[in-house]
């Protein structure tokens, strides 16, 4: 982070690893949001690293991953996503005289809902909605204060 003076813009070493059992991840996000000088309030989410050589597109929106789920047996496959990420993030939207905060978001891959594994598991047909979940990890914030 930025010390007091330092007109640099912060930076953050980013590492995101998968649970030895679980799903693939897709994607890790930084979070940022902030006060204006006019006292206005913005937040704005930054993919900063992805799985599956995908690319975004030109309003900067990134595609899903796919999904591997099998909803007639509530399995998922881990053949898409990556189990770990590390990458360096800094902010280029730096204002040194707003002040900020910062929280990283990573994203698994598709995986079935634990109702959807429960109603496999027990027959009961009509799969309750929704069937498919992507679940989240979120950091800690990191605040900044002009």
């Amino acid at each position: 982070m930025c010390q007091r003076g330092d007109n640099r813009a912060p930076s953050f070493l980013i590492s995101a690893t998968r649970e030895p059992d679980g799903a693939n991840l897709d994607r890790v996000q930084v979070v940022k949001g902030w006060r204006d000088k006019k006292g206005g309030l913005h937040e704005k989410v930054y993919d900063v690293a992805w799985s599956d050589n995908r690319e975004a597109d030109i309003d900067g929106r990134l595609p899903p991953a796919g999904s591997t789920v099998n909803l007639n047996d509530a399995s998922y496959l881990n053949s898409i996503g990556s189990p770990s990420f590390s990458v360096t993030w800094i902010d280029t939207d730096f204002e040194r005289d707003e002040a900020a905060f910062y929280y990283v978001r990573v994203l698994q891959i598709p995986t079935p809902r634990w109702t959807t594994y429960d109603a496999v598991l027990y027959g009961l047909g009509e799969l309750p909605s929704p069937e498919v979940i992507q679940e989240r990890a979120y950091t800690s914030p990191i605040w900044y204060t002009p």
